[in-house]
């Protein structure tokens, strides 16, 4: 479980090519500092195992799975991104529940400065799109943000000054794929609700 507020910005070293799947290389400091071999850790919100780490990187495996379902199989050398280590009992929680399991991807449909933050508009699949709701909290390649605006097939969000510096979202062009995943209570209540409810 993790709470969707990024700790650093990694960078992918190199692909890996493994057994049926793919590996990542991504150079880090500061989650490295108790990072440990077969651990988790969130990169762009997708919720994965440590297979290997040395004294500047470590290494994930990506299940078919998650190439399917998220933005990471694209990735390439020097890309940048979002690192998170799982909730210990004794963390704050500064965001929301963030599971790490992406439901979907999404892209970024445009960005402009509104005042002293930026205001990103996002394109949404049709399945995800009534697990959000106004002023409620979505995980953006793993960011935990608010909800600002909810229109038809998009959503926005308000970025402040300091998630676009401390995150990758900063470096987010119009067109740019991103992993989506919505508000696991919100998952609980439509789950509850389809089987004829309680």
């Amino acid at each position: 479980m993790f709470t969707g507020l990024i700790e650093e910005v990694g960078t992918v070293l190199r692909t890996l090519p493994c057994d049926r799947s793919l590996g990542l290389a991504i150079g880090a400091r500061r989650v490295l500092e108790d990072l440990r071999v077969g651990g988790s850790i969130a990169v762009d919100g997708a919720c994965l195992t440590v297979v290997g780490r040395d004294a500047v990187s470590f290494t994930v495996e990506l299940s078919e799975e998650t190439l399917k379902c998220t933005t990471l199989g694209g990735l390439r050398g020097s890309a940048p991104v979002n690192l998170e280590r799982p909730l210990t009992p004794v963390t704050r929680l500064g965001g929301h529940f963030v599971t790490g399991h992406v439901d979907g991807v999404g892209a970024l449909l445009s960005r402009e400065a509104r005042g002293h933050s930026h205001w990103f508009r996002f394109a949404v699949p049709a399945d995800l799109e009534p697990l959000l709701v106004p002023k409620g909290s979505v995980a953006v390649d793993g960011v935990s943000l608010t909800l600002a605006a909810l229109e038809p097939g998009t959503f926005a969000v308000a970025v402040i000054p300091h998630t676009l510096a401390a995150t990758s979202l900063g470096t987010k062009q119009p067109g740019d794929p991103v992993n989506l995943e919505t508000d696991i209570l919100g998952k609980y209540v439509q789950r509850l609700l389809a089987l004829g409810g309680p």
